[in-house]
């Protein structure tokens, strides 16, 4: 362990020291360097926090060489142990070091080919979608081989093949597919719009357990992916259909169903408005890497919360997660923006937003609601020193994600302004409030921040509930940054719940403890 540590830490000095290495016509060398990792204490006030641990530290170093169409590349992991709640700990809770991905690339105007781990998505994702996401902690690449080809640039074409990763190792299954895309204005050389169809294919291969033999009838999956996408004069339009042949449901383990997905969505853009409005109606569209895995990471495709993203403590509190099994709704974004002229340091920003989800009533023998958001926010710049903005959000929720008519309402308030002193240091501030009469009752929230540009920032915060349990989650940062190099530390409580990141989430439990993350590149 000491010597992987000292490995680590040998190119962080590197990367912290010396900045980007140029071989003029030999190519170039880049990297990056993230360390995160907490110290755990106990804290009798906190019910259900981690006891059985002490430390945990998730590390990862990527290094990529380019030389004109060529590149290469690979990453290396370290978790000593891993940080508790990522999924991987379910595979190795011990000291890991594992080489997490390599590639080689070559790529040209028309054609492309890369082998060892594949990144990529088709279409949205509902059908194909391979990528890392630290803060969820997995990677689902393929290890295998891609080919890309196109036509000018009105027809383009991809075929991958491999084994998908799954946390510290492989599935125990192959996946292929290809996909297609074909622009309609551009074949006709028509500029003023753009019209294109696209396709899509993955099969998903894996020899059947034999426990699952009686259940499992084939060790092939299918699926197919049909698009359209329009974009004329401030107006796109996009519209995909999946279709899923019998796939062993995760939530029961123990019934084939066949899947489908639709997802439509229509924007339009005006100067200072802008609007946009998705649909998606799904039915068990979850997609496992292997029917003998578990955990967040063990899924082949990408099925994110189409709500509104949250950043704010107490508007994030219960964010809402996809009923794979099946679910109906969409949501409504809406912008617009005051700018006088003449005045670069004053104007209005509206927004308003509303998203709603059903069950399948076809599964719950009714359609029960399983999320409504209705939210709006207008942020004001008052003038070259201060900006304020007030958000209200009103949410309501299914504790049981539809298997009951039960739903929790929640009232969010949020006062958020930043004052810059100068143009190095600034200040800014978070007052929230929530107030319900369910779950746990009511809550309020206080962050302040002070950034001392460009190297220092300070920030303290507490999330209190004062409706029912009276625990204060605080804690408390700070951060340095020098060049391309970030280092911050902080103390405080966690409470247990869901962490999300472009929709997907994962959960996590409740701790105390101090934690340090470096991040770093060249």
């Amino acid at each position: 362990m000491k010597k992987i540590l000292f490995i680590l830490g040998l190119a962080g000095y590197s990367v912290f020291s010396y900045g980007q290495v140029d071989f003029g016509k030999y190519g170039q060398l880049s990297g990056s360097l993230e360390s995160n990792s907490i110290i755990y204490v106990d804290d009798n006030d906190l019910p259900n926090s981690i006891t059985d641990a002490r430390f945990g530290s998730n590390n990862y170093l990527k290094i990529d060489y380019t030389n004109k169409k060529f590149s290469a590349g690979f990453q290396l992991e370290g978790y000593f142990p891993t940080l508790q709640g990522y999924d991987m700990g379910i595979y190795d809770d011990k000291h890991s070091f594992i080489l997490g991905s390599k590639y080689i690339s070559w790529q040209d105007k028309y054609y492309g080919i890369r082998a060892g781990d594949i990144f990529d998505q088709f279409g949205s994702g509902l059908v194909f979608r391979s990528y890392e996401d630290r803060q969820l902690g997995f990677n689902n690449s393929l290890e295998g081989g891609q080919v890309r080809l196109s036509l000018k640039d009105y027809v383009a074409v991809r075929a991958m093949y491999g084994r998908p990763r799954l946390y510290m190792g492989h599935a125990d299954s192959w996946v292929g597919g290809a996909d297609l895309s074909l622009s309609l204005t551009k074949l006709v050389k028509i500029e003023s719009a753009d019209f294109s169809l696209e396709g899509s294919y993955v099969n998903r291969h894996e020899s059947v357990a034999e426990a699952l033999k009686t259940i499992v009838t084939t060790p092939n999956l299918n699926m197919y992916s049909a698009r359209a996408n329009f974009d004329w004069n401030g107006v796109s339009a996009h519209v995909e259909y999946l279709n899923k042949s019998k796939d062993l449901s995760e939530a029961t383990m123990e019934e084939m169903h066949t899947g489908y997905a639709w997802l439509g969505e229509v924007g339009y853009n005006y100067k200072q408005f802008s609007a946009l409005g998705t649909f998606r109606a799904l039915k068990h569209m979850n997609t496992m890497l292997t029917l003998e895995g578990q955990g967040t990471g063990n899924v082949l495709n990408y099925l994110p919360a189409l709500t509104r993203q949250y950043t704010y403590m107490l508007a994030n509190l219960n964010p809402y997660q996809v009923n794979v099994n099946g679910e109906i709704g969409g949501q409504v974004d809406a912008y617009y923006s005051i700018r006088p002229k003449g005045e670069r340091s004053k104007y209005w920003n509206f927004h308003a937003n509303y998203s709603t989800y059903y069950s399948d009533k076809q599964l719950t023998g009714k359609s029960r609601l399983l999320w409504r958001d209705v939210n709006g926010d207008i942020e004001h710049q008052w003038n070259k020193k201060l900006k304020t903005s007030l958000l209200v959000s009103v949410q309501e929720w299914s504790p049981t994600h539809g298997s009951t008519e039960k739903t929790y309402a929640s009232n969010i308030f949020v006062y958020d302004m930043t004052y810059k002193f100068d143009r190095k240091t600034s200040i800014r501030a978070e007052l929230q409030y929530l107030y319900s009469e369910d779950y746990e009752k009511d809550w309020m929230a206080a962050l302040v921040e002070v950034n001392f540009a460009p190297h220092w920032s300070v920030s303290v915060s507490d999330m209190y509930n004062h409706g029912k349990t009276e625990i204060h989650y605080y804690n408390g940062s700070i951060s340095y940054t020098f060049d391309r190099t970030r280092i911050q530390v902080n103390y405080g409580r966690n409470r247990a719940g869901y962490v999300c990141s472009g929709g997907v989430c994962r959960y996590t439990p409740a701790y105390t403890g101090a934690g340090i993350t470096l991040t770093t590149s060249f």
